[in-house]
């Protein structure tokens, strides 16, 4: 039969619903009783708000932990912690998920463009998804408000979960998701002025319960419009990534957000080149379909490295898990994008 400190490894690290702090460091596990001749374990939890939906799951939660650990049956009665252990948590949660806050240490990395149609979207979703293959807790934010295609080029059906007054992310392939995309019905166009932009951009830094994250990825609009400057604002420590194509007039453009991200103390880590040439594959000779050279031109303007280049090639499409952008990690491209994380985790470490 269960022992008692048995029940605390098997609840302790459930989570608070609304503190987001564990039981045990919420010392919230007030009493343990275990009849051994029934296999009967009840408790007293000490949580923040009591009678909500939130305290509903978190029961269902212990319940089913504690069968698992060989409980036949499971009593649970909740009270409210005390006070002053509410209040002590509420500021340091709130501190925690506010990624605006100072005391906040996730990195930020911008993904941006001085044009559209580079591919910057699927870089963003597949260098997010390559620094969580690296064992990376990661975030991305599809900061084009207007333009949002994040959740379908990664096969998110889902929409974030609210939790009192915070909303959960939609977790895909270990990447935490926010997008404007998941807040507007049937692909309706967004018409919205620049202040409501940056309100709502603001609310995916502020009211989105990112937990611990290492990195959160921003894949910004293109251009050097309202949003972008919002971020460049918010995010006075942020750090940039460029991609560009390999045509001379896309490069140059991308050098523009390049330009912006300097004059506003961001820094430039590194610039990738996509849809850098087509390689067949039966004679495995290179076609440099959109022109030559504009990635290596634009990193040495810049002065920064260059990352990588992507040749064009579609991912290989899995119908069980349908996510039309996201390449394997065995997929030439793939491993491509997992040598360009790899750079990224060594030039900003975490």
């Amino acid at each position: 039969m269960l022992q008692e400190q048995q029940v605390k490894e098997a609840i302790g690290n459930l989570n608070d619903p609304f503190l987001h702090k564990s039981l045990l460091e919420l010392d919230a596990i007030r009493e343990i009783k275990i009849k051994p001749e029934k296999k009967h374990v009840s408790v007293k939890l000490g949580i923040s708000k009591l009678n909500t939906g939130e305290q509903l799951q978190l029961q269902q939660e212990v319940v089913g932990r504690l069968k698992s650990a060989g409980a036949d049956s499971v009593g649970i009665r909740f009270e409210e912690l005390p006070q002053e252990t509410i209040a002590k948590y509420q500021v340091e949660s709130s501190a925690d998920s506010n990624l605006l806050s100072s005391a906040n240490k996730t990195t930020f990395i911008a993904v941006a463009s001085g044009k559209g149609g580079v591919g910057k979207s699927t870089v963003s979703v597949n260098l997010a998804i390559s620094l969580a293959r690296l064992g990376k807790k990661v975030g991305l934010i599809d900061a084009d408000i207007y333009g949002f295609s994040v959740p379908d080029m990664m096969g998110i059906t889902k929409r974030p979960v609210v939790r009192g007054e915070k909303v959960f992310p939609v977790d895909r392939f270990g990447v935490k998701v926010i997008s404007m995309g998941f807040f507007v019905e049937d692909n309706a166009p967004v018409i919205w002025r620049g202040p409501m932009l940056g309100k709502m951009l603001n609310n995916f830094f502020q009211e989105v319960e990112w937990g611990d994250v290492d990195y959160i990825l921003l894949d910004l609009p293109p251009g050097t419009g309202d949003v972008a400057l919002d971020v460049h604002s918010m995010l006075p420590s942020c750090k940039e990534i460029i991609v560009t194509t390999p045509h001379p007039t896309a490069a140059f453009v991308a050098a523009r957000a390049g330009a912006m991200a300097l004059k506003t103390d961001h820094e430039v880590i590194g610039v990738i080149e996509n849809m850098a040439y087509y390689e067949s594959k039966k004679t495995g000779e290179k076609e440099y379909v959109f022109g030559k050279g504009g990635g290596p031109k634009l990193s040495e303007e810049l002065n920064v490295p260059m990352l990588g280049q992507i040749p064009l090639q579609q991912p290989d499409w899995n119908e069980e898990e349908f996510a039309p952008s996201v390449y394997d990690e065995q997929h030439p491209i793939g491993k491509v994008y997992m040598d360009i994380a790899k750079q990224v985790a060594e030039i900003i470490p975490r």
